[in-house]
């Protein structure tokens, strides 16, 4: 039986798969084969030895240390797309938000309370300081054309938006599912300058990190509006802050924040609910499940953050899966000692992603016992399993 540990409170939906009849799940588990995990900070845990994989619910793996578990041979993987209706429809509501002075309208009206009779005519008196523009016909500028930005960018279209979108890396996938109406920019630069309304969804990485900063924000039309959905260090907040202020930026919607925005004239400051579904917490937790379940009992990885996807059908009999450095020699150090157990190879997979890689095995034979240790002891071997 495997065991699974939460470090979240997780939706319940993971015992479709995660049966009793093969898992141990829940929060209290030792020694666990995997983590199931949500927003919990894990850089700073002392994880055990046992550990195969993490599963995080989400998309984001900024609280996992993703390099150092690789390195462990513990495999991470995230659940792209899950949420990706529930950023959309928020991503929605941001243009909304920030184009209607809607906000702004609502605590006006609060004021009002007590008027009896006269509220109706003091509506009408007042309601011209909240006058804000339409979408019908504006330019959305959608930067990253994943699962999220695709969804985002065709909700712009439905909305009557003109819409561009910039992503060098989108995939075949993607970009089928793109609206036609969706015209793809050259560049980043190029979706700046034209856009009335910016929409960034792009992982963090170190390359990322503080990249919509005073240079980048230079760059954006005069009076246009930046929708962060994605993560929060993205933008350096001081020099959103002076763009506003310079009149440069008309508006900021974040979903991540942070003392310093909270109150600021044209900062629009929403508490982290581009997940907030119980349909997309749901999502989530069924594609986290899944790929943990595929992982321990099949080898098979998708989704995975630091290890290269592979897709493994059903084990017919016995599977070496190794987890090792992209490096020259590695695969025929590994078929050479299951030569040496008199073993023979009937299929081999081998996958890579940057300096990382993956080869699994199926053989004829039962696995030698000693055959695991003895390709666990070369060099660039992070981790070995015999299923």
């Amino acid at each position: 039986m495997y065991k699974i540990k939460t470090l979240n409170e997780i939706s319940p939906v993971y015992k479709e798969t995660l049966t009793t009849d093969s898992y141990s799940v829940g929060a209290n588990v030792e020694n666990p084969d995997a983590i199931l995990v949500r927003s919990a900070d894990m850089r700073a845990l002392e994880l055990p030895e046992t550990l195969l994989a993490v599963a995080r619910a989400g998309a984001g793996v900024n609280n996992i240390p993703v390099e150092e578990l690789a390195r462990k041979g513990v495999v991470v993987f995230n659940t792209p797309g899950a949420n990706a209706n529930a950023v959309r429809e928020l991503a929605v509501a941001a243009l909304l938000l920030s184009s209607r002075k809607i906000i702004g309208g609502i605590e006006w009206v609060k004021t009002l309370k007590g008027q009896g009779a006269e509220v109706p005519k003091l509506v009408e008196k007042g309601k011209s300081k909240y006058v804000g523009p339409e979408l019908r016909g504006k330019t959305l500028g959608v930067i990253g054309l994943g699962g999220v930005g695709v969804m985002v960018a065709n909700a712009g279209a439905g909305l009557d938006m003109n819409v561009i979108g910039y992503d060098p890396f989108i995939t075949v996938e993607h970009a089928w599912m793109l609206s036609r109406s969706v015209q793809r920019v050259a560049s980043q630069d190029e979706l700046l300058a034209k856009s009335d309304y910016v929409s960034i969804h792009i992982p963090l990485m170190e390359e990322t990190r503080g990249s919509f900063n005073a240079a980048t924000l230079r760059k954006m039309k005069k009076g246009a509006t930046l929708i962060n959905l994605s993560r929060g260090e993205l933008a350096v907040n001081r020099d959103v802050l002076s763009a506003i202020a310079d009149h440069h930026l008309r508006a900021y919607v974040t979903d991540f924040p942070e003392d310093e925005l909270i109150g600021e004239k044209g900062v629009i400051a929403i508490p982290h609910l581009g997940a907030s579904t119980p349909e997309s917490e749901d999502n989530c937790v069924v594609m986290a499940s899944s790929q943990i379940d595929q992982y321990l009992r099949r080898g098979a990885i998708k989704n995975s953050v630091n290890f290269p996807d592979c897709e493994l059908g059903d084990i017919a009999g016995h599977r070496v899966c190794v987890l090792h450095a992209n490096v020259q020699g590695v695969v025929g150090a590994i078929t050479a000692l299951i030569a040496a157990s008199n073993n023979n190879i009937g299929g081999m997979v081998n996958r890579s992603r940057g300096k990382y890689a993956y080869t699994a095995l199926d053989l004829d034979d039962a696995i030698a016992p000693a055959l695991c240790g003895e390709i666990q002891k070369l060099d660039t071997v992070y981790g070995v399993r015999c299923l």
